[in-house]
């Protein structure tokens, strides 16, 4: 009996072929106005947040607030608020399936590179993407495409384009 084996299938990218794809690619206006309403609502919950952490660990408050008179270490404070917005924004693209407020508001969704939907390690990897300093710098240029979409082969596409291709 033969075996029928097919050929292996080119890896298609959703931007590499313009005529094949109909999803639009958001712009740096929307990608900026998503990072400015994300980090708003990152800082509007840690304020609540913060109350927890005074209850749980008064020596973390001390740290992260960089208190120097009580020991406090601005540099280490900075680093772990740092790393709790990449596990907020990563627990917030989890939960919202690839969306945050941000790009709920502006109309964008983050897919995966051949257009499907992120999975929630995707989305708490480019959260954790989001951790690494001057991330937010990346952003700058045209096509505005950031490190957290990079090493995660990820784009922020018009949400509209993305539910019409489903």
């Amino acid at each position: 009996m033969e075996e029928y084996q097919s050929a292996p299938q080119e890896e298609q990218h959703l931007f590499d072929n313009f005529e094949q794809t109909t999803m639009t690619q958001a712009g740096s206006g929307k990608r900026l106005a998503n990072y400015i309403i994300d980090l708003v609502t990152f800082y509007v919950f840690m304020y609540f947040f913060s109350y927890v952490i005074v209850e749980v660990s008064l020596d973390l408050a001390i740290i992260m607030y960089n208190d120097r008179e009580n020991g406090g270490n601005p540099i280490l404070g900075q680093l772990i608020t740092l790393v709790f917005y990449g596990l907020y924004m990563g627990l917030m693209e989890t939960l919202f399936r690839g969306r945050t407020l941000g790009k709920l508001i502006t109309g964008t969704i983050a897919v995966n590179e051949d257009g499907s939907r992120i999975s929630g390690g995707t989305a708490l990897l480019r959260g954790l993407s989001r951790a690494v300093p001057f991330n937010a710098l990346s952003a700058l240029g045209t096509p505005c495409y950031p490190w957290h979409d990079k090493w995660n082969k990820t784009y922020v596409v018009e949400y509209a384009d993305f539910s019409a291709n489903k």
